[in-house]
């Protein structure tokens, strides 16, 4: 999968405060992805996109699009990603 097809799927981090609690709490974050794109393109496209290494992932369809829960591996904080993206 090349970057350009990654930053298709993904489309942006999703933060409410429950979002934040799991960060926190689970080492999760949540993305808006793209409504077609299956669960192992998602996972791809961010370990592509962000260089983190994901541990498991959730799909969940809301009116607010496609959301992805993506729990990331121990050696990957969430709270280093969410810095990273300007969610903390």
């Amino acid at each position: 999968m090349r970057v350009e097809d990654a930053s298709r799927i993904i489309k942006r981090p999703y933060s409410t405060e429950k979002t934040f609690s799991l960060i926190e709490r689970e080492n999760k974050l949540v993305f808006i992805v793209d409504e077609k794109a299956s669960k192992r393109a998602i996972k791809q496209a961010i370990e592509i996109l962000y260089d983190v290494k994901v541990d498991s992932l959730n799909t969940a369809n809301t009116i607010y699009g496609k959301k992805a829960y993506v729990k990331l591996s121990k050696e990957n904080p969430a709270t280093d990603l969410a810095t990273r993206l300007g969610l903390v």
